[in-house]
């Protein structure tokens, strides 16, 4: 018995220290990031979970652009921590490397397959890439729940959905990329995992899309940390008293400014200066500005 005490208390504290580490690899804080406010959270229903998100180049302070990632591995515990962890490490570094979104996740797929192999192990993933200078949104769908987008200005809600299978199913499968322009002031975006959506309370209802958006559309005017906060708060309300039994994670971004191409030299004007010294200067200082994106 006393063998049998120990092995428990040591498998507890594997765990504990598993969950500390997996801690340590979700976002410590959200990036600053010129004309957006950004709020994310990731809750486990055991001590380890599957659920993962990330925030990718960007540099605080001076960026306009960001790249937004959210996954949820198939299952929880620590088998999917550990996938989690791999899909992590793969993404951040091949991310850093030249390429665009739709060859980041098809080269991460690729690797990834090779890891899960016949274990029947997936994961779904949304990589969202934002840029301020363009007002564009690129993402890629990795079989994960769209994205949702909600415009003010005539209280529509879009589902950015796009084609893709989850990670570790097929090696060879080509991602493609999905783009949408015109991002504008107060436009809310937001991610999150099935854990969400499916949520059910003691009669077996699902909590759903329709009640993210509600909330949304009420919180319009809020900032993105307190429509996340809105969110849980309801989730966990509808839930009750009903045991949690997926992870899930929620991110929200809101363009709170006037983005910051309007920030900009216009070449255009530029163009039409005659003075070819002072021509020479606006150039450089555009070049300058357009380095520092």
């Amino acid at each position: 018995m006393r063998i049998k005490l120990k092995e428990q208390k040591q498998m507890r504290r594997s765990l504990d220290l598993a969950r500390e580490v997996q801690q340590s690899l979700l976002p410590s804080s959200v990036p600053e990031v010129s004309g957006l406010d950004i709020a994310g959270k990731s809750i486990y229903c055991e001590k380890t979970g599957g659920d993962y998100y990330d925030f990718l180049n960007f540099r605080n302070g001076r960026s306009n652009k960001v790249d937004v990632i959210i996954g949820d591995v198939a299952g929880h515990g620590l088998p999917s921590a550990l996938l989690m962890t791999t899909a992590r490490a793969l993404i951040r570094l091949r991310s850093s490397l030249p390429g665009s979104i739709s060859d980041i996740v098809t080269d991460v797929n690729r690797h990834l397959s090779n890891d899960t192999g016949e274990s029947g192990r997936f994961m779904t993933l949304f990589y969202l890439s934002i840029d301020l200078v363009k007002k564009s949104l690129k993402w890629v769908r990795a079989g994960h729940e769209p994205a949702i987008l909600y415009d003010p200005a005539d209280n529509s809600f879009q589902e950015l959905f796009g084609p893709g299978i989850p990670l570790g199913v097929d090696e060879s499968w080509q991602f493609e990329e999905c783009q949408k322009m015109d991002l504008a002031k107060g436009q809310i975006i937001a991610l999150n995992t099935d854990g969400i959506r499916e949520t059910r309370n003691s009669r077996n209802e699902m909590f759903g899309n329709d009640s993210i958006c509600e909330i949304i559309r009420q919180k319009k005017d809020a900032g993105a940390n307190e429509i996340m906060n809105s969110i849980l708060k309801e989730r966990n309300n509808f839930q009750s008293n009903s045991n949690a039994e997926d992870d899930f994670t929620i991110v929200v971004i809101k363009v709170k400014d006037d983005l910051y191409s309007k920030k900009m030299i216009p070449r255009a004007f530029i163009s039409k200066i005659s003075d070819t010294a002072l021509k020479f200067f606006f150039l450089k200082l555009v070049n300058l500005q357009e380095r520092r994106l």
